[in-house]
Protein backbone atom coordinates (compact mmCIF):
# COMPACT_ATOMS: atom_id res chain seq x y z
CA UNK A 1 0.00 0.00 0.00
CA UNK A 2 0.90 3.95 -0.79
CA UNK A 3 2.99 4.78 2.21
CA UNK A 4 2.04 8.26 4.43
CA UNK A 5 -0.73 9.87 5.39
CA UNK A 6 -1.62 11.86 2.52
CA UNK A 7 -1.04 9.17 0.13
CA UNK A 8 -4.11 7.79 2.07
CA UNK A 9 -6.33 8.91 -0.21
CA UNK A 10 -4.21 7.49 -3.31
CA UNK A 11 -5.14 5.08 -5.86
CA UNK A 12 -4.86 1.36 -6.29
CA UNK A 13 -1.20 0.63 -8.01
CA UNK A 14 -1.69 0.16 -11.23
CA UNK A 15 1.16 -1.37 -13.96
CA UNK A 16 1.41 0.04 -17.35
CA UNK A 17 2.42 -2.07 -19.91
CA UNK A 18 4.94 -3.68 -19.72
CA UNK A 19 6.07 -2.27 -23.66
CA UNK A 20 5.58 1.16 -22.59
CA UNK A 21 8.76 0.64 -20.20
CA UNK A 22 7.10 3.02 -17.74
CA UNK A 23 6.86 3.08 -13.96
CA UNK A 24 3.32 2.44 -12.28
CA UNK A 25 1.79 5.14 -11.44
CA UNK A 26 -1.30 6.25 -9.02
CA UNK A 27 -4.52 7.88 -10.15
CA UNK A 28 -7.56 9.17 -7.61
CA UNK A 29 -9.77 7.10 -10.02
CA UNK A 30 -8.43 3.91 -9.18
CA UNK A 31 -9.70 3.55 -5.31
CA UNK A 32 -8.56 1.30 -3.40
CA UNK A 33 -10.61 -2.45 -3.17
CA UNK A 34 -10.57 -5.76 -1.61
CA UNK A 35 -10.00 -7.45 -4.87
CA UNK A 36 -6.53 -8.47 -5.59
CA UNK A 37 -4.25 -6.72 -8.11
CA UNK A 38 -1.87 -7.85 -10.15
CA UNK A 39 0.95 -6.05 -8.13
CA UNK A 40 0.50 -8.29 -5.02
CA UNK A 41 -0.81 -11.80 -6.70
CA UNK A 42 2.43 -13.14 -6.38
CA UNK A 43 2.19 -13.66 -2.18
CA UNK A 44 -1.91 -13.87 -1.83
CA UNK A 45 -1.35 -15.00 1.36
CA UNK A 46 1.08 -12.84 2.94
CA UNK A 47 1.42 -9.27 4.04
CA UNK A 48 4.85 -7.64 3.86
CA UNK A 49 5.73 -4.58 5.45
CA UNK A 50 9.34 -2.97 4.62
CA UNK A 51 10.50 0.61 6.37
CA UNK A 52 12.07 2.92 3.00
CA UNK A 53 15.09 3.84 4.01
CA UNK A 54 16.32 7.26 4.17
CA UNK A 55 18.38 10.05 6.12
CA UNK A 56 15.63 12.26 5.61
CA UNK A 57 13.17 10.13 7.37
CA UNK A 58 13.49 12.32 10.80
CA UNK A 59 13.53 15.73 9.18
CA UNK A 60 11.45 18.05 11.57
CA UNK A 61 10.78 21.76 11.45
CA UNK A 62 11.53 24.26 14.09
CA UNK A 63 9.90 28.01 14.68
CA UNK A 64 12.33 30.29 15.82
CA UNK A 65 11.20 32.37 18.76
CA UNK A 66 9.75 35.66 17.93
CA UNK A 67 12.74 38.50 19.02
CA UNK A 68 14.55 36.19 16.17
CA UNK A 69 11.79 36.83 13.56
CA UNK A 70 10.20 40.28 11.85
CA UNK A 71 7.24 41.71 12.98
CA UNK A 72 4.74 44.53 12.82
CA UNK A 73 4.87 44.41 8.49
CA UNK A 74 2.07 45.44 6.57
CA UNK A 75 1.95 42.73 4.11
CA UNK A 76 0.20 43.01 0.86
CA UNK A 77 -3.42 42.22 0.90
CA UNK A 78 -3.59 41.69 -3.03
CA UNK A 79 -5.48 38.49 -3.97
CA UNK A 80 -2.91 37.79 -6.57
CA UNK A 81 -1.31 34.03 -6.32
CA UNK A 82 1.94 34.55 -5.15
CA UNK A 83 4.68 34.09 -2.11
CA UNK A 84 4.92 37.68 -1.38
CA UNK A 85 8.63 36.86 -0.05
CA UNK A 86 11.66 36.15 -1.52
CA UNK A 87 14.94 35.50 0.77
CA UNK A 88 18.60 34.92 0.45
CA UNK A 89 21.49 34.60 2.40
CA UNK A 90 21.25 38.67 3.08
CA UNK A 91 18.01 39.80 3.00
CA UNK A 92 14.75 38.92 3.29
CA UNK A 93 12.17 40.90 0.84
CA UNK A 94 8.27 41.21 1.66
CA UNK A 95 5.60 42.84 -0.28
CA UNK A 96 3.61 45.54 1.78
CA UNK A 97 1.01 47.43 1.34
CA UNK A 98 1.52 50.59 0.44
CA UNK A 99 -0.09 53.94 -0.45
CA UNK A 100 -0.12 55.64 -3.43
CA UNK A 101 1.50 52.85 -5.35
CA UNK A 102 3.54 49.51 -4.83
CA UNK A 103 6.18 48.53 -2.14
CA UNK A 104 8.08 46.15 -0.69
CA UNK A 105 10.63 45.85 2.06
CA UNK A 106 14.05 44.85 2.65
CA UNK A 107 15.39 43.41 6.01
CA UNK A 108 19.05 42.38 6.51
CA UNK A 109 18.65 38.80 8.29
CA UNK A 110 21.21 40.05 11.09
CA UNK A 111 18.33 42.87 12.56
CA UNK A 112 15.17 41.18 13.60
CA UNK A 113 12.68 42.47 15.77
CA UNK A 114 9.28 44.81 15.69
CA UNK A 115 9.32 47.14 12.45
CA UNK A 116 8.63 50.94 13.51
CA UNK A 117 6.31 52.81 12.13
CA UNK A 118 7.95 54.47 9.54
CA UNK A 119 10.55 51.40 8.30
CA UNK A 120 12.27 52.28 5.12
CA UNK A 121 10.76 50.52 1.71
CA UNK A 122 11.46 49.93 -1.82
CA UNK A 123 8.57 52.19 -3.21
CA UNK A 124 9.12 53.19 -7.00
CA UNK A 125 6.37 51.77 -8.54
CA UNK A 126 2.97 53.53 -9.76
CA UNK A 127 0.54 50.11 -8.54
CA UNK A 128 0.70 47.22 -6.20
CA UNK A 129 3.74 44.82 -6.06
CA UNK A 130 2.64 41.73 -7.44
CA UNK A 131 6.25 39.56 -7.38
CA UNK A 132 9.66 39.78 -6.21
CA UNK A 133 12.85 37.69 -7.11
CA UNK A 134 16.14 37.91 -5.84
CA UNK A 135 19.13 37.49 -8.06
CA UNK A 136 20.99 34.23 -8.08
CA UNK A 137 24.31 35.66 -8.62
CA UNK A 138 23.88 38.71 -6.90
CA UNK A 139 22.60 39.01 -3.26
CA UNK A 140 21.99 42.80 -3.68
CA UNK A 141 20.01 42.48 -6.51
CA UNK A 142 16.25 41.82 -6.91
CA UNK A 143 13.94 42.37 -9.49
CA UNK A 144 10.09 43.22 -8.56
CA UNK A 145 6.68 43.15 -11.27
CA UNK A 146 3.64 45.41 -10.67
CA UNK A 147 0.32 46.47 -11.57
CA UNK A 148 1.73 49.22 -13.66
CA UNK A 149 3.08 46.89 -16.06
CA UNK A 150 6.88 47.75 -15.58
CA UNK A 151 9.63 45.65 -14.36
CA UNK A 152 11.93 47.09 -12.01
CA UNK A 153 15.74 45.64 -10.92
CA UNK A 154 16.87 47.33 -7.64
CA UNK A 155 20.46 47.47 -5.83
CA UNK A 156 20.11 47.04 -2.30
CA UNK A 157 23.33 47.69 0.14
CA UNK A 158 25.05 45.55 2.36
CA UNK A 159 23.62 46.95 5.19
CA UNK A 160 19.93 47.53 3.94
CA UNK A 161 18.02 50.62 3.43
CA UNK A 162 18.36 53.61 5.49
CA UNK A 163 15.93 55.86 3.97
CA UNK A 164 12.95 55.20 0.97
CA UNK A 165 14.06 53.90 -2.41
CA UNK A 166 12.71 55.19 -5.21
CA UNK A 167 14.99 54.81 -7.62
CA UNK A 168 15.48 51.37 -9.54
CA UNK A 169 18.88 50.94 -11.17
CA UNK A 170 16.86 49.87 -14.99
CA UNK A 171 13.08 49.84 -16.02
CA UNK A 172 11.72 47.41 -18.35
CA UNK A 173 8.83 48.20 -19.94
CA UNK A 174 7.28 45.91 -22.90
CA UNK A 175 4.22 44.30 -21.00
CA UNK A 176 0.88 46.16 -21.28
CA UNK A 177 -0.92 44.93 -18.77
CA UNK A 178 0.11 43.93 -15.40
CA UNK A 179 3.23 41.81 -14.46
CA UNK A 180 2.72 39.36 -12.20
CA UNK A 181 5.77 37.07 -12.32
CA UNK A 182 9.32 37.56 -12.36
CA UNK A 183 11.88 34.48 -12.61
CA UNK A 184 15.93 34.79 -13.04
CA UNK A 185 17.93 32.51 -15.18
CA UNK A 186 19.42 29.70 -13.27
CA UNK A 187 22.82 30.01 -14.80
CA UNK A 188 23.33 32.79 -17.31
CA UNK A 189 24.12 36.25 -16.00
CA UNK A 190 21.30 39.29 -16.03
CA UNK A 191 18.69 36.87 -17.98
CA UNK A 192 15.28 37.82 -16.33
CA UNK A 193 11.76 36.11 -17.42
CA UNK A 194 8.68 38.20 -16.93
CA UNK A 195 5.11 37.07 -17.38
CA UNK A 196 1.88 39.30 -17.58
CA UNK A 197 -1.76 39.90 -17.72
CA UNK A 198 -1.12 40.45 -21.82
CA UNK A 199 -0.30 36.37 -21.78
CA UNK A 200 3.43 37.57 -22.97
CA UNK A 201 6.33 35.97 -21.61
CA UNK A 202 9.34 38.04 -22.52
CA UNK A 203 12.75 37.35 -21.67
CA UNK A 204 15.30 40.54 -20.86
CA UNK A 205 19.18 40.93 -20.79
CA UNK A 206 19.15 43.05 -17.90
CA UNK A 207 22.92 44.26 -18.34
CA UNK A 208 21.79 46.36 -21.15
CA UNK A 209 18.07 46.54 -20.28
CA UNK A 210 16.87 45.49 -23.51
CA UNK A 211 14.36 41.79 -24.73
CA UNK A 212 15.79 39.31 -25.69
CA UNK A 213 12.87 37.17 -26.23
CA UNK A 214 9.62 37.37 -27.00
CA UNK A 215 7.09 34.51 -26.69
CA UNK A 216 3.46 34.62 -27.87
CA UNK A 217 1.77 30.98 -27.15
CA UNK A 218 -0.17 31.34 -24.03
CA UNK A 219 -3.85 31.96 -24.95
CA UNK A 220 -4.39 33.41 -21.38
CA UNK A 221 -2.70 34.30 -18.22
CA UNK A 222 0.17 32.67 -17.10
CA UNK A 223 -0.10 31.41 -13.81
CA UNK A 224 4.09 29.74 -12.77
CA UNK A 225 7.19 29.33 -15.22
CA UNK A 226 9.78 27.10 -14.40
CA UNK A 227 13.94 26.98 -15.95
CA UNK A 228 14.92 23.65 -15.90
CA UNK A 229 18.80 22.41 -14.37
CA UNK A 230 20.83 24.03 -16.79
CA UNK A 231 18.03 26.57 -18.18
CA UNK A 232 17.78 24.97 -21.72
CA UNK A 233 14.09 24.62 -21.51
CA UNK A 234 10.55 26.30 -20.10
CA UNK A 235 8.22 24.96 -18.17
CA UNK A 236 4.69 27.20 -18.09
CA UNK A 237 1.30 26.69 -16.69
CA UNK A 238 -1.74 28.69 -17.81
CA UNK A 239 -5.00 29.39 -16.77
CA UNK A 240 -6.08 27.39 -19.95
CA UNK A 241 -5.46 24.16 -17.87
CA UNK A 242 -2.11 23.50 -19.90
CA UNK A 243 1.03 22.68 -19.22
CA UNK A 244 3.59 23.69 -22.15
CA UNK A 245 7.45 22.88 -22.41
CA UNK A 246 8.99 25.51 -24.48
CA UNK A 247 11.93 26.33 -25.86
CA UNK A 248 13.06 29.56 -24.74
CA UNK A 249 15.03 30.90 -27.22
CA UNK A 250 12.93 30.23 -30.14
CA UNK A 251 9.74 30.26 -28.17
CA UNK A 252 7.73 26.60 -29.97
CA UNK A 253 6.11 24.42 -28.13
CA UNK A 254 7.88 21.32 -27.83
CA UNK A 255 4.92 19.66 -25.73
CA UNK A 256 1.59 20.58 -24.05
CA UNK A 257 -0.70 18.69 -21.95
CA UNK A 258 -3.34 19.43 -19.37
CA UNK A 259 -2.07 20.17 -16.26
CA UNK A 260 -4.95 19.83 -13.51
CA UNK A 261 -8.55 19.69 -14.51
CA UNK A 262 -9.86 22.37 -12.22
CA UNK A 263 -10.35 25.61 -13.24
CA UNK A 264 -8.09 27.41 -10.09
CA UNK A 265 -4.28 28.31 -10.82
CA UNK A 266 -1.96 25.66 -10.75
CA UNK A 267 1.79 25.50 -10.38
CA UNK A 268 5.10 23.33 -12.16
CA UNK A 269 8.12 23.09 -11.72
CA UNK A 270 11.46 21.12 -13.14
CA UNK A 271 13.09 18.71 -10.96
CA UNK A 272 17.37 18.22 -11.35
CA UNK A 273 16.76 15.01 -12.98
CA UNK A 274 14.22 16.65 -15.89
CA UNK A 275 11.20 15.34 -14.30
CA UNK A 276 8.34 17.56 -13.65
CA UNK A 277 6.18 18.19 -10.53
CA UNK A 278 2.69 20.07 -10.81
CA UNK A 279 -0.06 21.05 -8.23
CA UNK A 280 -3.36 21.95 -9.18
CA UNK A 281 -7.44 20.87 -8.47
CA UNK A 282 -9.16 18.65 -9.81
CA UNK A 283 -12.48 19.04 -11.13
CA UNK A 284 -14.11 18.41 -7.72
CA UNK A 285 -12.20 21.20 -6.35
CA UNK A 286 -9.69 18.79 -4.72
CA UNK A 287 -5.98 20.32 -4.69
CA UNK A 288 -3.42 17.85 -6.25
CA UNK A 289 0.42 17.14 -7.17
CA UNK A 290 1.57 15.12 -9.84
CA UNK A 291 4.99 13.58 -11.42
CA UNK A 292 5.17 13.28 -15.11
CA UNK A 293 7.51 12.76 -17.31
CA UNK A 294 9.07 15.78 -20.17
CA UNK A 295 8.60 13.21 -22.77
CA UNK A 296 4.68 12.43 -21.81
CA UNK A 297 3.34 15.22 -19.89
CA UNK A 298 -0.63 13.48 -20.66
CA UNK A 299 0.25 10.70 -18.92
CA UNK A 300 1.36 11.47 -15.24
CA UNK A 301 3.46 8.56 -13.67
CA UNK A 302 1.65 10.08 -10.14
CA UNK A 303 -1.16 11.82 -9.34
CA UNK A 304 -2.47 12.31 -5.79
CA UNK A 305 -5.58 13.89 -3.89
CA UNK A 306 -4.67 15.82 -1.00
CA UNK A 307 -7.57 17.81 0.65
CA UNK A 308 -10.42 19.77 -0.15
CA UNK A 309 -8.90 23.32 0.57
CA UNK A 310 -9.28 26.17 -1.69
CA UNK A 311 -5.60 27.85 -1.59
CA UNK A 312 -2.84 27.37 -4.28
CA UNK A 313 -0.40 25.07 -2.82
CA UNK A 314 3.53 26.37 -4.14
CA UNK A 315 5.81 23.44 -4.50
CA UNK A 316 8.96 24.72 -3.13
CA UNK A 317 12.01 22.29 -4.17
CA UNK A 318 15.89 21.88 -2.80
CA UNK A 319 17.80 19.69 -5.55
CA UNK A 320 20.57 18.87 -3.51
CA UNK A 321 18.01 16.71 -1.18
CA UNK A 322 15.45 15.71 -3.54
CA UNK A 323 12.83 17.40 -1.24
CA UNK A 324 9.77 19.04 -2.50
CA UNK A 325 8.01 20.98 0.03
CA UNK A 326 4.05 22.01 -0.35
CA UNK A 327 2.98 25.37 1.33
CA UNK A 328 -0.43 26.09 0.59
CA UNK A 329 -1.77 29.57 0.84
CA UNK A 330 -3.84 30.16 3.93
CA UNK A 331 -2.28 27.21 5.26
CA UNK A 332 -1.36 26.55 8.68
CA UNK A 333 0.78 23.41 7.63
CA UNK A 334 3.70 23.01 5.30
CA UNK A 335 3.69 19.43 4.03
CA UNK A 336 7.36 17.98 2.81
CA UNK A 337 7.66 14.80 0.44
CA UNK A 338 10.95 13.26 -1.12
CA UNK A 339 11.35 12.46 -4.45
CA UNK A 340 13.11 8.80 -4.99
CA UNK A 341 13.38 6.21 -8.15
CA UNK A 342 11.36 3.90 -5.40
CA UNK A 343 8.01 3.12 -5.89
CA UNK A 344 5.74 5.59 -5.20
CA UNK A 345 8.25 7.86 -5.89
CA UNK A 346 6.76 10.86 -4.51
CA UNK A 347 7.23 9.69 -0.46
CA UNK A 348 5.32 11.73 2.26
CA UNK A 349 7.67 12.72 4.75
CA UNK A 350 5.74 14.59 7.75
CA UNK A 351 3.94 17.63 8.01
CA UNK A 352 5.04 21.08 9.91
CA UNK A 353 2.32 22.86 11.77
CA UNK A 354 1.84 25.86 12.94
CA UNK A 355 -1.44 27.88 14.31
CA UNK A 356 -1.72 30.96 11.94
CA UNK A 357 -2.31 30.65 8.33
CA UNK A 358 0.38 31.71 6.02
CA UNK A 359 -0.20 34.52 3.73
CA UNK A 360 3.56 33.95 1.72
CA UNK A 361 6.62 32.34 1.86
CA UNK A 362 10.34 32.11 1.26
CA UNK A 363 12.61 29.30 0.37
CA UNK A 364 16.25 30.27 1.80
CA UNK A 365 18.94 29.24 -1.13
CA UNK A 366 20.75 25.68 0.35
CA UNK A 367 24.32 28.50 0.83
CA UNK A 368 22.48 30.39 3.52
CA UNK A 369 21.42 27.25 5.77
CA UNK A 370 23.53 26.56 8.93
CA UNK A 371 25.20 23.45 8.42
CA UNK A 372 26.45 23.48 11.81
CA UNK A 373 23.07 22.64 13.34
CA UNK A 374 22.20 20.38 10.12
CA UNK A 375 19.87 22.33 8.68
CA UNK A 376 18.50 21.22 5.21
CA UNK A 377 16.18 23.94 4.38
CA UNK A 378 14.82 27.11 5.61
CA UNK A 379 11.72 29.52 5.15
CA UNK A 380 10.30 32.67 6.00
CA UNK A 381 6.68 32.42 6.45
CA UNK A 382 4.12 35.74 6.12
CA UNK A 383 0.88 35.20 7.91
CA UNK A 384 -1.61 37.85 8.42
CA UNK A 385 -0.99 39.11 11.95
CA UNK A 386 2.40 40.57 10.15
CA UNK A 387 4.83 38.19 11.42
CA UNK A 388 7.19 36.92 9.22
CA UNK A 389 8.81 33.89 10.94
CA UNK A 390 11.50 31.54 10.14
CA UNK A 391 11.43 28.19 10.05
CA UNK A 392 14.71 25.75 10.21
CA UNK A 393 14.08 22.08 8.90
CA UNK A 394 16.81 19.74 10.14
CA UNK A 395 18.33 16.38 10.43
CA UNK A 396 18.59 15.52 13.95
CA UNK A 397 22.31 14.22 14.39
CA UNK A 398 24.84 13.89 17.51
CA UNK A 399 28.09 14.66 15.73
CA UNK A 400 28.98 18.54 15.53
CA UNK A 401 31.00 17.49 11.98
CA UNK A 402 30.30 18.46 8.49
CA UNK A 403 27.65 16.02 7.47
CA UNK A 404 28.96 14.95 4.22
CA UNK A 405 26.12 13.08 3.41
CA UNK A 406 23.35 15.84 3.70
CA UNK A 407 25.42 18.92 2.23
CA UNK A 408 26.54 17.74 -1.63
CA UNK A 409 28.22 20.24 -3.34
CA UNK A 410 25.21 22.98 -4.27
CA UNK A 411 24.59 25.67 -6.75
CA UNK A 412 26.79 28.85 -6.14
CA UNK A 413 26.53 32.27 -6.78
CA UNK A 414 28.66 32.46 -9.85
CA UNK A 415 27.05 32.29 -13.26
CA UNK A 416 27.95 29.62 -15.39
CA UNK A 417 27.89 31.45 -19.02
CA UNK A 418 26.43 35.11 -20.06
CA UNK A 419 23.80 35.91 -21.57
CA UNK A 420 24.76 36.96 -24.65
CA UNK A 421 26.28 33.35 -24.86
CA UNK A 422 22.79 32.04 -23.46
CA UNK A 423 21.33 33.77 -26.43
CA UNK A 424 23.67 32.21 -29.08
CA UNK A 425 22.71 28.26 -28.15
CA UNK A 426 25.42 27.74 -25.35
CA UNK A 427 24.29 25.63 -22.04
CA UNK A 428 26.29 24.94 -18.76
CA UNK A 429 24.93 23.43 -15.65
CA UNK A 430 25.19 25.98 -12.14
CA UNK A 431 28.62 25.96 -10.91
CA UNK A 432 28.56 24.58 -7.54
CA UNK A 433 30.22 25.26 -4.70
CA UNK A 434 31.17 23.18 -1.22
CA UNK A 435 29.50 23.89 1.99
CA UNK A 436 32.33 22.53 4.30
CA UNK A 437 33.77 25.86 5.09
CA UNK A 438 30.68 27.33 6.11
CA UNK A 439 30.57 28.01 10.12
CA UNK A 440 27.98 30.86 9.75
CA UNK A 441 24.28 30.51 8.26
CA UNK A 442 24.50 33.92 6.60
CA UNK A 443 27.57 34.79 4.36
CA UNK A 444 28.11 38.39 2.49
CA UNK A 445 29.56 38.02 -0.42
CA UNK A 446 31.00 41.25 -2.59
CA UNK A 447 28.48 43.36 -4.44
CA UNK A 448 29.49 45.62 -7.11
CA UNK A 449 28.11 49.01 -7.98
CA UNK A 450 25.25 49.43 -10.30
CA UNK A 451 24.86 51.19 -13.41
CA UNK A 452 22.49 51.87 -15.98
CA UNK A 453 24.35 51.64 -19.43
CA UNK A 454 24.09 50.00 -23.19
CA UNK A 455 27.29 48.19 -23.39
CA UNK A 456 28.92 47.01 -20.04
CA UNK A 457 26.25 44.81 -17.69
CA UNK A 458 25.07 46.85 -15.03
CA UNK A 459 24.84 43.66 -13.02
CA UNK A 460 28.48 42.13 -13.03
CA UNK A 461 30.01 41.11 -9.19
CA UNK A 462 33.59 40.64 -9.07
CA UNK A 463 34.70 37.25 -8.67
CA UNK A 464 38.29 36.86 -8.56
CA UNK A 465 38.07 36.30 -4.75
CA UNK A 466 36.40 32.93 -5.81
CA UNK A 467 38.66 30.13 -6.91
CA UNK A 468 36.02 28.26 -9.78
CA UNK A 469 37.18 24.71 -11.33
CA UNK A 470 35.17 24.86 -14.40
CA UNK A 471 35.59 22.59 -17.43
CA UNK A 472 36.17 24.35 -20.93
CA UNK A 473 33.16 22.63 -22.68
CA UNK A 474 31.16 22.08 -20.02
CA UNK A 475 30.20 18.79 -20.48
CA UNK A 476 31.06 16.94 -17.71
CA UNK A 477 30.03 16.65 -14.33
CA UNK A 478 29.05 20.09 -12.86
CA UNK A 479 32.22 22.68 -11.35
CA UNK A 480 32.58 23.02 -8.42
CA UNK A 481 34.08 26.34 -6.72
CA UNK A 482 35.62 26.81 -3.23
CA UNK A 483 34.18 29.26 -1.62
CA UNK A 484 36.59 32.06 -0.06
CA UNK A 485 36.02 33.62 3.41
CA UNK A 486 38.85 35.08 4.55
CA UNK A 487 38.65 38.35 2.26
CA UNK A 488 38.71 41.50 4.04
CA UNK A 489 37.45 43.87 1.20
CA UNK A 490 34.11 44.47 1.03
CA UNK A 491 32.57 47.25 0.02
CA UNK A 492 30.76 49.55 2.63
CA UNK A 493 28.02 51.95 0.96
CA UNK A 494 28.77 55.95 1.81
CA UNK A 495 25.74 56.48 3.88
CA UNK A 496 27.33 54.09 6.17
CA UNK A 497 30.06 55.81 5.91
CA UNK A 498 29.61 59.09 6.16
CA UNK A 499 27.33 58.12 9.22
CA UNK A 500 30.49 56.47 10.65
CA UNK A 501 32.26 60.04 9.94
CA UNK A 502 29.95 62.03 11.75
CA UNK A 503 30.08 59.93 14.32
CA UNK A 504 33.92 60.09 14.87
CA UNK A 505 33.67 64.11 14.83
CA UNK A 506 31.24 64.26 17.66
CA UNK A 507 33.07 61.86 19.82
CA UNK A 508 35.93 63.96 19.43
CA UNK A 509 33.91 67.29 19.87
CA UNK A 510 33.10 65.39 23.09
CA UNK A 511 36.27 64.68 24.97
CA UNK A 512 37.78 68.17 23.67
CA UNK A 513 34.41 69.35 26.18
CA UNK A 514 34.91 66.79 28.86
CA UNK A 515 38.65 67.82 29.11
CA UNK A 516 38.41 71.34 28.95
CA UNK A 517 35.82 70.84 31.72
CA UNK A 518 38.46 68.72 33.58
CA UNK A 519 40.90 71.33 33.92
CA UNK A 520 38.31 73.85 34.78
CA UNK A 521 37.87 72.08 37.49
CA UNK A 522 40.74 71.27 38.68
CA UNK A 523 42.19 74.58 38.41
CA UNK A 524 38.94 76.13 40.50
CA UNK A 525 40.30 72.54 43.26
CA UNK A 526 43.50 74.46 43.08
CA UNK A 527 42.04 77.77 43.63
CA UNK A 528 40.50 76.56 46.62
CA UNK A 529 42.79 74.90 48.50
CA UNK A 530 45.47 77.81 47.83
CA UNK A 531 42.62 80.35 49.53
CA UNK A 532 42.28 77.53 52.72
CA UNK A 533 45.41 77.42 53.34
CA UNK A 534 45.70 81.30 53.05
CA UNK A 535 42.68 81.88 55.86
CA UNK A 536 44.55 78.89 57.74
CA UNK A 537 47.35 81.52 58.13
CA UNK A 538 45.67 84.27 58.71
CA UNK A 539 43.59 82.64 61.43
CA UNK A 540 46.98 81.93 63.19
CA UNK A 541 48.85 84.94 63.19
CA UNK A 542 45.52 86.68 64.10
CA UNK A 543 45.77 83.88 67.42
CA UNK A 544 49.45 84.94 68.00
CA UNK A 545 48.69 88.54 68.18
CA UNK A 546 45.79 87.91 70.41
CA UNK A 547 48.17 85.92 73.17
CA UNK A 548 50.88 88.70 73.02
CA UNK A 549 48.61 91.09 73.66
CA UNK A 550 46.82 89.16 76.56
CA UNK A 551 50.16 88.84 77.77
CA UNK A 552 51.27 92.55 77.63
CA UNK A 553 47.82 93.30 79.48
CA UNK A 554 48.96 90.97 82.28
CA UNK A 555 52.18 92.42 82.93
CA UNK A 556 50.84 95.77 83.13
CA UNK A 557 48.41 94.88 85.87
CA UNK A 558 51.17 93.05 87.36
CA UNK A 559 53.16 96.43 87.55
CA UNK A 560 49.99 98.41 88.57
CA UNK A 561 49.73 95.95 91.99
CA UNK A 562 53.28 96.58 92.74
CA UNK A 563 52.94 100.61 92.50
CA UNK A 564 49.89 100.14 95.24
CA UNK A 565 52.16 98.26 97.83
CA UNK A 566 54.42 100.81 97.59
Amino acid sequence: MVPGVALARASLIVNKPADRGRPPAIHPSHRFSSQPSRFHSQTPNMMSFKVRSSKFRHVYGTALKREYCYDNIRVSKSSWDSTFCAVNPKFVACIVESAGGGAFIVLPLSKTGRLPADQPVVGGHKGPVLDIAWCPHNDNVIASGSEDCVVKVWQIPDGGISRTLTESVVDLIYHQRRVGLVLWHPTARNILLSAGSDNQVVIWNVGVGEPLIHIDCHPDIVFSASWNFDGSQLLTTCKDKKLRLINPRSGEIVQEAICHEGSKASRGIFLKGGLIFTTGFSKLSERQYSLRSPDKLDDPIVMVELDTSNGVMFPLYDPDTSMIYLCGKGDSVIRYFEITAEHPFVHYINTFQTPDPQRGIGMMPKRGCDVSICEISKFYRLNNSGLCQAISMTVPRKSELFQEDLYPDTIGDIPAIDAEDWFNGQDAEPILISLKDYHQPTRLPTASEMKVAKKPNILDKPSANKTVKSSPNNTTAPPVAKPQFNQPQQSIPDDIVKEFKEEIRKLKAMIVKHENRIRALEARAAEDTTDTAKDSGDSVHKNNDLNDLEIKDNDTEHVDTNDDDD
